[in-house]
């Protein structure tokens, strides 16, 4: 920064730094500069500071000045010039002491050197502060353009980021979807209005040749002699080094200053360049990072969005079975629930029971299709010490214990005949009897059963008891399988891998850790055992897989076909396109939760081709 460097009476060395365009010096206390003695007049003279030229002028005639030993009024100063006024001399410096825009042979031999291992010096310091957590980007972002800054000994930087790099709250918009994310000054402090301090031309001429740009003097520079930004702001030195990463231009770092010509030289271009490089990585993963975040919060919410208590799903025959579970939940109405092994029967009774007013008592389950059949009295009711072989003590029942609350009876078409006789007598009467008892006791539960068999069918061959169909299908819930249920596949094995991932051990993101071969497995299995298959399958696959992502090797699923589920299950769109186009585009739309761009960056296609197909999928749907 410029600045007059002088001795004040205390025999102290001041450094008075020259910030504005008009700068008073004299003995008043109105004056900028104030200095004392008798042959200081009030105000005795005044530096005009313009674009690379400082003059310094008296304010009177009878307030001349020294220069070089020599009596003036008017004078241009030049870095390293000695100015007496009155007993002070002032020492003018164009930019800080230790840069010298015009050292000896001596020191401009040593001087590559020198401004080397400076640079060198500041980016360790720089990388060493990469170490910190990825809340203080802002900081480091700052500490970047202040290192960049000092180094270049320029008056300000600034760091311009494509609107889609790592976004900022205070950044600037410079136009062409570019945006001043960070803007500091030598004195290490924020610019004010930095987007009017900025040549637009110069940044243009970066981006599009994506080359490193030194400008020695802005202003006389043919290349921008037009450019109206370079003529109001009468800029003079100017570096600009775009961020690039493996082609990817994220954008550019801007330094100059506005009061020296032939600041900046080629070593400290290419000490640049190297800080460029490296940024530009921290802010490629500090962008990815952002997405990862984003991602990992839209799915989230994307299965905040399809769960029903425990249970995910959104597809219509769900949506369905929530509409009739909110319905009943309320009632005390006996309700039976269909579905094939593993669909979800016990979390569908589960959220009955915890939607009705029952939800504080217990919620008890018993699967009678895993209990012997000598046993499943005792278990269901209770009984009484001594009842039979081995009963040494009085035991209350599955029913007795769901007393004010719920009881759950799973694969009920697995209980015996003479048992359903009891259990019906159970429904009807509200009342229970313990094996060995000649007493009944009152019981208050609800009941909800379920079953993988058509008990219409088993009636009708006559293994289950008709009168006790009825009696338990007041309203009937079908749960439909895994197979047919869409885009709920994703969802759930998305939630699934983050449900088990933390327990195996897996520091794995859910919404990047199923690759794309993966999830098309997924969906062309067809899942004879449902959600429990698919959760053994994804509980294996997180155990077994090697890489950062399960493929469709790791989920050892045999497909339709006969074939294992492989990556070169993966068909290229252009060979698949008239036989799998439609079903291809359709699920990478699911499993990127129907983001278009993504899509067709995923899929290696222009963005319009996935309008286009989307745009006729409706147009066949509207007719």
């Amino acid at each position: 920064m410029p600045h007059f460097q002088y001795t004040n009476p205390e025999g102290k060395p001041v450094r008075f730094p020259i910030v504005r365009r008009l700068t008073s010096i004299g003995s008043s206390s109105e004056c900028h500069l104030v200095l004392s003695g008798p042959d200081v007049a009030a105000t005795h003279c005044t530096l005009i500071h313009e674009p690379g030229r400082y003059k310094l002028e008296s304010a009177q005639r009878s307030t001349p000045f020294f220069v070089r030993g020599r009596k003036t009024r008017s004078f241009e100063l030049k870095h390293g010039d000695v100015v007496a006024v009155g007993e002070h001399e002032l020492v003018f410096s164009a930019v800080d002491a230790t840069a010298e825009p015009e050292p000896s042979s001596k020191e401009a031999k040593q001087e590559p050197a020198g401004l080397a291992f400076e640079g060198m010096r500041k980016l360790q310091q720089f990388s060493d502060l990469l170490a910190r957590p990825a809340d203080q980007l802002e900081a480091l972002l700052d500490e970047l353009i202040d290192q960049v800054v000092a180094m270049t000994r320029a008056s300000k930087g600034f760091l311009v980021l494509a609107n889609q790099a790592v976004a900022g709250p205070d950044a600037a918009d410079v136009g062409d979807g570019y945006e001043i994310r960070v803007a500091r000054n030598l004195e290490r402090q924020p610019v004010d209005d930095p987007a009017e301090l900025l040549s637009d031309n110069i940044i243009r001429e970066t981006i599009t040749s994506r080359k490193a740009q030194i400008i020695s003097d802005a202003y006389a520079d043919e290349r921008f002699r037009s450019s109206l930004s370079v003529m109001n702001l009468k800029l003079c030195s100017v570096m600009c080094v775009p961020l690039l990463v493996r082609g990817e231009l994220l954008g550019l770092i801007y330094v100059g200053n506005d009061n020296v010509r032939d600041l900046f030289r080629q070593e400290q271009l290419e000490m640049l360049t190297i800080f460029a490089a490296q940024a530009a990585l921290f802010i490629k993963n500090a962008q990815l990072l952002n997405e990862l975040k984003s991602e990992s919060a839209e799915l989230a919410q994307r299965l905040e969005n399809v769960k029903f208590g425990e249970i995910i799903g959104a597809c219509p025959q769900m949506v369905e079975v929530y509409n009739r579970v909110e319905k009943v939940a309320s009632t005390d109405i006996t309700v039976l629930v269909n579905g094939e092994t593993g669909t979800g029967k016990e979390l569908i009774a589960r959220e009955i029971h915890n939607r009705s007013p029952r939800a504080s008592h217990a919620f008890i389950t018993v699967n009678c299709g895993a209990i012997p059949e000598n046993l499943i009295e005792s278990e269901l009711f209770g009984h009484l010490k001594g009842a039979f072989t081995g009963a040494v003590a009085n035991q209350i029942g599955k029913f007795q214990a769901a007393d004010g609350g719920t009881i759950f009876l799973d694969e009920i078409g697995e209980l015996p005949l003479q048992l359903q006789v009891k259990l019906l007598r159970v429904l009807q009467e509200k009342q229970i009897q313990r094996v060995g008892d000649a007493k009944t006791i009152a019981i208050d539960a609800r009941v909800v059963a379920a079953t993988n068999r058509d008990l219409a069918e088993e009636v009708r061959a006559g293994r289950f008891r008709e009168d006790l169909y009825f009696r338990l299908n007041v309203i009937g819930i079908q749960l439909p399988p895994l197979r047919e249920r869409g885009d709920d596949v994703l969802l759930i094995a998305r939630y699934l891998v983050s449900r088990y991932a933390k327990e195996y051990g897996r520091d794995i993101d859910p919404a990047k850790a199923l690759s794309t071969s993966a999830l098309n497995a997924i969906m062309r299995f067809g899942w004879p055992g449902n959600i429990r298959q698919l959760e053994n399958h994804i509980k294996k696959a997180l155990v077994l897989a090697d890489g950062p992502q399960i493929t469709a090797a790791d989920l050892d699923l045999e497909l339709p076909d006969g074939t294992a589920a492989t990556d070169d299950a993966i068909l290229p769109l252009a060979d698949a396109r008239d036989r799998w186009q439609r079903e291809y585009i359709n699920r990478v739309l699911a499993l990127n939760g129907g983001n278009r761009t993504k899509t067709a960056r995923d899929l290696g296609v222009d963005p319009r081709t996935i309008f286009r197909h989307l745009e006729k999928v409706e147009k066949e749907a509207g007719g």
